[in-house]
């Protein structure tokens, strides 16, 4: 199959030209990581393949990341739903968690990221964010690039675990 890379695929309505590249890559992401899943067993996603960190992390920081750091984007600080959420991330399996729910809410963060690129004034891009506690320093662009970067980074990260997890569990 030779499908198009979303990049490819050319401009994406009603997102500013300077955030193209951002809402390419979370769209990516979001492909790729449905391919990936598609029938994946629930019984695999809390395993640790030579203690690298399990799908079910992965697919839990994809969503919180993108959450957490477009947050600090809009200059907000983090709910206490949201440091919930980041402690949950713990590689500890939890039982109400399936790929089916944490594809879905996968899908919604990279939904309402889209929507926050939409309503992004690309002027204000090179303001000043700081970020978590310390309020480390950085911009904008800089968060919603990190965001995307970082999706990517997971996702690659994810397909390698999930190779060695199917390989070895048939």
């Amino acid at each position: 199959m030779n499908k198009l890379e979303v990049w490819q695929r050319g401009p994406l309505e009603n997102i500013p030209a300077l955030l193209q590249p951002v809402a390419h890559a979370l769209l990516q992401a979001q492909e790729e990581l449905e391919e990936l899943m598609n029938d994946y067993s629930d019984e695999l996603l809390w395993l640790r393949p030579s203690q690298v960190a399990s799908p079910a992390f992965h697919l839990q920081h994809l969503s919180g990341v993108l959450d957490r750091v477009f947050t600090y984007a809009r200059n907000e600080p983090l709910t206490a739903f949201q440091l919930k959420q980041l402690y949950d991330e713990d590689v500890t399996p939890q039982h109400n968690v399936t790929t089916e729910s944490l594809m879905l809410r996968f899908k919604r963060q990279v939904q309402t990221a889209l929507l926050q690129l939409q309503n992004t004034n690309e002027d204000s891009l090179t303001a000043y964010r700081g970020v978590g506690r310390k309020q480390l320093p950085s911009t904008v662009v800089g968060l919603l690039v990190h965001a995307a970067e970082h999706t990517m980074r997971h996702v690659g990260q994810l397909s390698v675990t999930i190779k060695i997890l199917k390989s070895t569990s048939l």
